[in-house]
């Protein structure tokens, strides 16, 4: 039977390739998607969001626009990576399927309250606003997600937005903090292993060698790359929320550990920072698994496997 999912989600380029992939994956029913302010204002998240149902040809797929700021801070955006749309470096139309009705929140609520307890995983590839807020607004619906497997954090490779922070916890580092504290199962993949997954030149034309569908992923990933490769001299770029799904659809390729995962959200230096007990220094129990290690190739070969499917 197929895992449940909702897809919670700011697209960006790289959140675009994580839907595709689970959009092509039959081992994965995707119950919706819930668009969040992040990587580009909500507006074109929501918009983005469509645009890849579309491109994958599931206009059945619900999509519903969320919070549009963090808990308790202005909103932080990273054009400067994703371009002025979020999806800059393919050329595709704006999409004609409508946003569905009510709140991204109310729909997160409303699916877990109605599925039964422990059948639902959350798949966060943003700010965690739509789920901290979900927690908040419904306590009850901590105890009945399956899993919270989350794109987000640091431990060695530290910080992509700030020397301490990786981007999607610094932009909402209240709600990740509630989210780290809810009681569900999570499982984390920080920049610690995106990093290890780089896209090259081999490997984006592989991209494109796999039908209509990668073409575009190739597109993307050749605009989404530039500021990386400038950033950190590498060969290519992390793409780090198909990640996410890679690791629902094969956790053999993936090595981590279970450890103590807090946020920092007071100091003005490290807000945002994910403060992983990767040696278990701490008495403080375990809340997540943080992944450490993936075999790209691996991922990168079931990647555009996947791709060729649309």
């Amino acid at each position: 039977m197929a895992r449940k999912i909702i897809i919670d989600t700011d697209p960006g380029q790289d959140d675009a390739v994580a839907i595709l992939l689970a959009l092509a994956s039959p081992e994965l029913e995707v119950l919706g998607l819930t668009a969040v302010a992040g990587n580009v204002p909500l507006e074109l998240t929501a918009r983005n969001a469509r645009i890849v149902c579309e491109l994958a040809g599931r206009t059945d797929l619900p999509v519903h626009a969320g919070c549009d700021r963090p808990m308790a801070r202005d909103l932080v955006t990273a054009e400067h990576v994703h371009g002025k749309t979020g999806l800059d470096g393919a050329d595709l139309p704006d999409p004609t399927m409508p946003l569905a009705e009510g709140h991204a929140v109310e729909f997160i609520v409303e699916t877990l309250r109605r599925e039964a307890a422990g059948t639902v995983t959350l798949c966060p590839l943003g700010p965690l606003t739509n789920i901290a807020t979900a927690l908040e607004r419904a306590p009850d619906i901590a105890g009945r997600i399956e899993r919270i497997v989350l794109m987000g954090g640091a431990y060695f490779e530290v910080g992509n937005i700030t020397p301490a922070a990786e981007f999607n916890i610094y932009v909402d580092p209240e709600a990740a903090r509630a989210v780290f504290a809810c009681g569900a199962p999570i499982t984390v993949l920080p920049l610690d292993v995106t990093h290890r997954a780089l896209t090259t030149r081999a490997r984006n034309a592989a991209f494109r060698e796999a039908g209509r569908v990668g073409e575009v992923v190739a597109g993307w990933t050749g605009f989404f790359e530039r500021f990386d490769k400038a950033k950190y001299g590498s060969e290519g770029a992390p793409l780090h929320d198909p990640l996410v799904i890679a690791w629902l659809l094969r956790p053999d390729l993936f090595t981590g550990r279970e450890v103590n995962v807090e946020i920092e959200v007071d100091s003005p230096l490290t807000r945002g920072m994910s403060v992983a007990d990767w040696w278990g220094v701490t008495d403080r129990a375990a809340n997540a698994l943080f992944i450490g290690d993936v075999d790209a190739d691996g991922f990168f070969r079931l990647l555009t496997e996947r791709l060729s499917r649309l």
